[in-house]
This record gives C-alpha cells, sequence and structure tokens, in this order.
C-alpha cells in the first residue's frame, strides 16, 4: 500500500537529512560506524510567508530560499564531524546565544547566498559565451537562445562530471542514492530494511537536480518570448526574469511529478532523472543504513508532535 505523505531530503557529508513536518534529521556515520544526530524542530513560518507559500510561481522561490537556509545548517553540521573525525580542531565550548544567533544567521545566508551566486553564474555566463562566439552568425533570438541552452546544459554537465571523480563528492553522490530509495521505498509503503531500500532505482522524479534541468530548458522559452539589442541588455534581462525562471520550474516539476505514472506524459520528467545519473550513485548497505536510521528518525519526532506531514 503506498504512502499519501511527502518528504524530502538532501545528501550531506557522510550523511543524509530528511525534513518532515515538525523536524529536519540528519544523520551521519562516523569512523567508528556510529551514527550521529542533528535534530532541529521545523521554525513556523511568519504568517507572509505561509501565504506566500500558497500563491502560485512565488511559492517556489520562497521554498527554494527555505530549502537553501535550512540546508546548509544541516550540510555545515556534516561538515564539523567529518573535520572532527580528520583530526582538525573543533571548538568544544558552548556558545552563547548571541554566539548561536549568529552562527545560523551565518550559515542560512552563506547557504542563500552560495545558491544565488551559483544560479548566476551558470545564466550569466553561457549567455556571455554564445554571445562572443555566435552573434555575428545569425540574427535570430530564439536560435541563439537554444544554443545558450545546449552550453548551459554542457557547463552543467561537465561540471557534474568533473567533481564527481573526487572522492568526497561521490560518497556524497551515493547518499543522494540512498536518500532516493529511502523515499520511494517508504511511498511504495514497503518495510524499511536495507534489502528491501536497495531494490529501489536511485532515480527520483521530486529531486532537485530535475528542477535544474527544468530551470534551464523552461529558461529557454520564457527568454524566447523578450527581446534584446545587445549583450548587456540581454544579461539585465537573464537576472531580472531569473525569479520567473525558477518559479515556473518548480511548478513544472510539481506537475511533472503529478504526471510520473501517466503513460507518455511521464517522459517530460526524464530530462531531469537523465541527470540524475550524474548526481546519484549506488549507496554502499551502510549508507543506506544511515539513510533509514535518518527517515526513521524523523518519522518518530514528528509522531511525538504531530500527524506526518500530508500535502
Amino acid at each position: 500500500m503506498s504512502q499519501n505523505n511527502i518528504y524530502g531530503g538532501q545528501a550531506v557529508i557522510e550523511g543524509v537529512m530528511f525534513a518532515g513536518k515538525s523536524v529536519h534529521v540528519t544523520a551521519v556515520r562516523r569512523k567508528d560506524n556510529e551514527i550521529s544526530f542533528l535534530e532541529v524542530p521545523r521554525s513556523s513560518s511568519k504568517e507572509w510567508v505561509r501565504k506566500l507559500k500558497k500563491v502560485p510561481l512565488l511559492r517556489g522561490l520562497v521554498a527554494i530560499i527555505e530549502s537553501t537556509a535550512n540546508g546548509a545548517r544541516h550540510l555545515n553540521f556534516s561538515a564539523e564531524v567529518f573535520a572532527e573525525e580528520e583530526g582538525e580542531e573543533v571548538k568544544q565550548e558552548e556558545p552563547s546565544l548571541f554566539g548561536k544567533i549568529s552562527m545560523l544567521l551565518g550559515v542560512a545566508v552563506v547557504g542563500v547566498i552560495s545558491f544565488i551566486f551559483g544560479k548566476l553564474i551558470f545564466t550569466l555566463v553561457p549567455a556571455f559565451v554564445e554571445h562572443t562566439l555566435f552573434n555575428n552568425h545569425f540574427e535570430n533570438q530564439i536560435l541563439h537562445n537554444l544554443i545558450e541552452g545546449l552550453i548551459k546544459i554542457v557547463f552543467l554537465v561537465g561540471y557534474i562530471y568533473i567533481i564527481s571523480l573526487t572522492p568526497l563528492i561521490k560518497r556524497l553522490f551515493q547518499y543522494h542514492g540512498a536518500e532516493h530509495k529511502v523515499i520511494s521505498a517508504y511511498e511504495a509503503g514497503v518495510p524499511l530494511t536495507v534489502s528491501n531500500v536497495q531494490k529501489f532505482s536511485t532515480l527520483h522524479y521530486r529531486c532537485g537536480s530535475s528542477f535544474i534541468v527544468l530551470t534551464v530548458l523552461i529558461g529557454v522559452i520564457i527568454y524566447s518570448f523578450v527581446p534584446y539589442d545587445n549583450l548587456w541588455d540581454r544579461m539585465w534581462q537573464r537576472i531580472a526574469l531569473l525569479p520567473v525562471v525558477i518559479g515556473v520550474s518548480y511548478e513544472a516539476l510539481r506537475f511533472t511529478n503529478v504526471l510520473r505514472d501517466t503513460p507518455v506524459l511521464k517522459y517530460l520528467g526524464y530530462p531531469g532523472l537523465w541527470l540524475q545519473m550524474l548526481t546519484t550513485k549506488q549507496p554502499t548497505d551502510e549508507q543506506v543504513e544511515v539513510s533509514i536510521a535518518s527517515f526513521n528518525r524523523m518519522r518518530e519526532l514528528d509522531s511525538e508532535i504531530t500527524k506526518p506531514h500530508v500535502i
């Protein structure tokens, strides 16, 4: 029997984070095989934020910023555990209240800024490269936009492939696969054992990798409706339209997830699944065990406070 609750997660260094309705839980495997947990209560959004989350197009931008800020804290926790395991100095004293607030704000800001900076780089650099190489060859702006989209895909795939060759990122991608397997097993309604979870695919329709591909494809379409006169117009338009591209892409991701079991229409989500072939790797049993531990702990804490998250 399939489950109705929808959960999301994120791979971190040597572990996995899962987000429930009332708590975010990260489980990290230490070198002594013990599993450490970070349990962060999900803060209540302000009323105006909750209203924005219900508005199509705007809710995508809010969700991305919020998840990036939350994910940054859990990634920071896993990095600290990893540094401690590697013998690097870690401060043991309990920080003051001001210190805790400053740390949380700093991690959130860094996470959001990193996302925005990365999105700008992968938006502006391909536009500049395409303009430099092909501006004098033809005047059809739609064709220019298509070539720009192809350059983005090449840059994106090349970047992911290169970083995936490093041992740390390869293991991160394995945990990414473990996260997807656990969610798929839960949604299929099977008991979350290592042997059961390993039977499922490392690919999942709701993955952020699918969202990244959609921003490229939908960006080509949206940019084609806005003419420009020169390179600087083109650059500023890309920046101004970035929230629109993110908002529409988020809605498209939700749409493709709904249609994933519909014949023919399910292929709308395939470009994202293809990219996940790079961003996920087959996990080991030990990595799946960590993912299951994180998911079960999140569900346990959620059930102690309220009913499981239903969307």
